[in-house]
């Protein structure tokens, strides 16, 4: 009787499954939880800055109020920084939030939502659950983004397509475009299709790779620009992300978003995080120190890794479509926690996040004792 219960489209997702957590790994091989590493859900090795810490328990002492709807003071951090009028933001409960908030704004059954095959699991998840059809799109040449493939099928799909979602730097395979690939594709691309440009890891790009996304959003109407706070800020437990989009934009967004879907704590530590550059800039530096350390690893055990822009590397650990899960498996065994990536239809490769010098040394041993 209950199987009756709720939408097909509904009971077709497959729920989205993170990292699996310290406690849950020390609890089913008999582990210490103060041994055991985490890398494997992109977070900042270097957790949270004091700053916005010390600005979080400043702004505890007043939860008994509910939070600003409107995040006012954060949204004038954002707007004077980026140069775009407050009402051209939305907060979200981390960007996942505004990944979903606007496929429903603009996506119904019988639409139509683009992504490239090998990109983030949230896009399918929340293309389903508005009832919209997904439409996978394989890189013919790479791991990333075939946007050319992409708007094609756009094009093909007329009427119908209303969505697509392009990463830069993607998840999980860490893969770039250059400003002139998505120009172009921003150019070419219909004007009722509505194009969200997922920069989860921007922070991480070097200086050469960067470009002015916000420049795209001002000139075109149809862009909703994504950003988080979860990974170079180490905010991740607070759940925080921001969208910048025109008005008309911005205004759908908000018409169905939660009226307090961001927390007084997460945008008190926010504002101070957006204005800690030191921090910032010490995880940039930490962060190419351990992409090397892993990559010149995975050179030195004859493994095939891809170029990585994010805080993760994308690395083949055997040939069979076992070999995933299995070496993952080991690796759990010795307290190392990693991300298998069989759900992204890449069941040879594990994801690694980038940690702390220490962290990716005892990942590399384990790594290094398991393949002999």
């Amino acid at each position: 009787m209950t199987s009756k219960i709720g939408l097909k489209h509904i009971h077709a997702i497959a729920p989205y499954v993170g990292g699996r957590p310290i406690s849950e790994v020390a609890r089913e091989y008999g582990l210490d939880e103060n041994k055991i590493v985490k890398l494997a859900s992109n977070e900042n090795p270097l957790g949270m800055p004091k700053s916005a810490l010390d600005a979080m328990l400043k702004a505890a002492s007043d939860l008994g109020r509910y939070p600003d709807s409107n995040g006012f003071e954060l949204k004038k951090v954002l707007s004077n920084r980026l140069g775009v009028p407050s009402d051209w933001i939305t907060l979200g409960n981390g960007s996942n939030d505004i990944l979903e908030l606007a496929a429903r704004a603009v996506a119904q059954a019988g639409d139509e939502v683009f992504f490239s095959r090998h990109a983030f699991a949230v896009y399918p998840l929340a293309t389903q659950a508005v009832g919209a059809k997904a439409i996978e799109v394989a890189p013919t040449d790479s791991y990333g983004h075939d946007l050319p493939a992409i708007l094609a099928a756009i094009k093909a799909a007329g009427d119908k397509a209303k969505l697509v979602f392009v990463a830069n730097p993607n998840n999980p395979t860490g893969s770039h475009l250059s400003a002139k690939e998505i120009e172009d594709f921003l150019i070419a691309l219909p004007s009722h299709v509505v194009v969200v440009l997922d920069e989860a890891y921007n922070e991480y790009l070097s200086p050469e790779q960067r470009y002015d996304a916000i420049a795209w959003v001002k000139r075109f109407p149809n862009m909703i620009l994504s950003r988080s706070f979860s990974k170079a800020y180490g905010l991740a437990g607070l759940r925080i992300g921001y969208g910048v989009a025109q008005p008309h934009l911005t205004d759908l967004l908000n018409r169905i978003r939660q009226p307090f879907n961001v927390n007084s704590l997460a945008q008190a530590a926010a504002i101070a995080a957006f204005g800690d550059t030191a921090f910032l800039q010490a995880g940039f530096e930490l962060n190419r120190a351990g992409y090397q350390q892993l990559t010149k690893a995975f050179e030195q055990l004859d493994l095939t890794y891809l170029p990585s822009a994010g805080n993760f590397v994308l690395v083949k650990v055997g040939d069979d479509d076992q070999a995933g899960e299995r070496i993952n498996l080991e690796l759990l065994k010795r307290g190392i926690i990693v991300r298998p990536v069989g759900n992204y239809g890449l069941p040879q490769w594990l994801r690694i996040s980038i940690g702390l010098p220490e962290e990716n040394a005892a990942f590399i041993e384990a790594l290094k004792a398991i393949l002999a």
